[in-house]
């Protein structure tokens, strides 16, 4: 069969041959991919930086898609770490992770979209106690992840959200995704603390996709202009575009009841993001949450994976 193979962590993947994989327990079937996405996380994959790389070769690589099982059902599906990814004309799929999709819905639109709106959904859903009513603000809202995590928190009931990140064309469509707020991140880091002061003092909940100086910033400022000191205040932390590290100020953990918690896999179980699949699947193929994807046959994969197009998600078909 075709899949992109990568055989060194510095190289994109190539379209080769590769063995069939066989199910080896009765919950495993062989799917045929329909269509799989070019996440981050698939790139930290294949170039064994992400924190749970094995450092094996070769690999395909691929975190999640929808095929079609051998009973005719149209399935979105996760895998597990493993080399053989979702990025091949097959793939193992343990049924137990996997969840049922309608036979109309768009598949590339579904591979597109469920990993960046999983990363808000599960850490709103699973992570923290978020309540319909309270206040969210998203840093790094002009990504991918962070337009659906704008769009993740109105859909489940966040009362005022704010969108705080760089690209300006994209800030502006922000308050059409749901924000009823927006903050540039760029310009002199002082003014931008002001900003974020001014703007999201009183917000319940951080969606951090930035960590380093931004999250320093940005939580100093909060912390500062805070009207109200007993009010709770939940940060999330993402991702970490900005920086693997953050100097959190002490003052702030003394200052406000603050909780800082991870959001990732790991930290959320495998068993609680499968739990989260079905209600998730439901809202991305009823075309509740709007992003650009764009299909490509996975014998140009190389060229989709040094495409320096961000504002599209990639999704590869076969």
């Amino acid at each position: 069969m075709r899949a992109a193979v990568v055989t060194s962590f510095d190289a994109p993947p190539t379209c080769q041959d590769f063995p069939t994989p066989t199910p080896r327990t009765p919950d495993e079937v062989l799917v045929d991919v329909v269509a799989a996405g070019l996440h981050p996380r698939v790139r930290s994959q294949a170039d064994g930086s992400h924190y749970t790389s094995s450092d094996e070769l070769p690999l395909v690589p691929g975190i999640d898609g929808v095929g079609l099982a051998p009973d005719g059902s149209l399935r979105y599906f996760i895998l597990p770490d493993t080399p053989m990814g979702a990025m091949a004309e097959r793939t193992v799929v343990d049924l137990r992770r996997s969840v049922v999709l309608a036979d109309d819905c768009d598949p590339v639109l579904v591979a597109a979209a469920m990993n960046p709106a999983m990363s808000s959904w599960v850490a709103l859903r699973r992570r923290v106690g978020f309540q319909p009513g309270q206040s969210v603000l998203v840093l790094g809202a002009t990504g991918n992840a962070g337009q659906m995590a704008v769009q993740v928190a109105r859909y489940l009931g966040a009362g005022h959200v704010v969108g705080a990140g760089r690209r300006p064309e994209r800030l502006a469509g922000l308050t059409d995704l749901g924000a009823d707020v927006t903050v540039s991140l760029t310009g002199d880091p002082a003014d931008v603390a002001h900003r974020i002061g001014q703007a999201a003092s009183d917000v319940s909940i951080v969606i951090d996709y930035l960590w380093g100086p931004p999250t320093v910033d940005s939580m100093r400022a909060i912390v500062m202009d805070r009207a109200d000191t007993s009010l709770p205040l939940t940060w999330i932390e993402v991702g970490s575009i900005a920086g693997p590290t953050a100097a959190i100020p002490s003052a702030a953990l003394r200052a406000v009841p603050l909780q800082i918690v991870g959001s990732g896999q790991g930290s959320v179980s495998t068993d609680d993001i499968a739990a989260e699949l079905a209600d998730l699947a439901t809202a991305v193929a009823a075309g509740t949450f709007r992003i650009d994807a764009r299909a490509v046959p996975i014998t140009e994969i190389e060229l989709a994976w040094v495409d320096p197009n961000n504002d599209e998600r990639i999704v590869i078909v076969p």
